[in-house]
């Protein structure tokens, strides 16, 4: 059996790269906005529901759904997530004439400007795709 005897520097020279890794500082700037599978169908969902179910249930309404079994409330559980239904409702209904309110909600919550404008698009697409079926 035969053994190579290597210096320290020959080691290291021969001896693979250890995988670099990014800091928590690295800015996220170079990769483009894009949603995960889980927020395009909460996207494709949100298409179903009314701009009603963006406001509170009132007393009526709780009241009824008590005793009928209907459901009341379509909140998502995830605040970002339900952030998101909330924009992608009022993008469906009004495109991008949305509250000023609803916009700084949508960003308080991790979304950035290309992700409100590609969501935007994503809708439009749809649109134009339903119109010309």
């Amino acid at each position: 059996m035969a053994y190579l005897a290597l210096t320290d520097g020959a080691a290291a020279a021969i001896a693979p790269a250890a995988p670099r890794t990014l800091s928590p500082a690295a800015p996220k700037a170079d990769s483009p906005a894009g949603f995960s599978a889980l927020e395009w169908s909460v996207v494709m969902l949100a298409r179903h529901d009314r701009p009603a179910s963006l406001r509170e249930p009132g007393r009526v309404a709780t009241w009824l759904g008590r005793i009928f079994g209907g459901a009341v409330g379509r909140r998502l559980a995830d605040p970002r997530l339900e952030a998101l239904r909330r924009m992608a409702v009022l993008t469906w209904h009004h495109s991008y004439s949305v509250p000023k309110a609803e916009l700084k909600a949508f960003f308080a919550a991790g979304y950035s400007a290309d992700h409100y404008e590609l969501l935007g698009k994503r809708v439009a697409e749809v649109h134009v795709a339903r119109l010309f079926r």
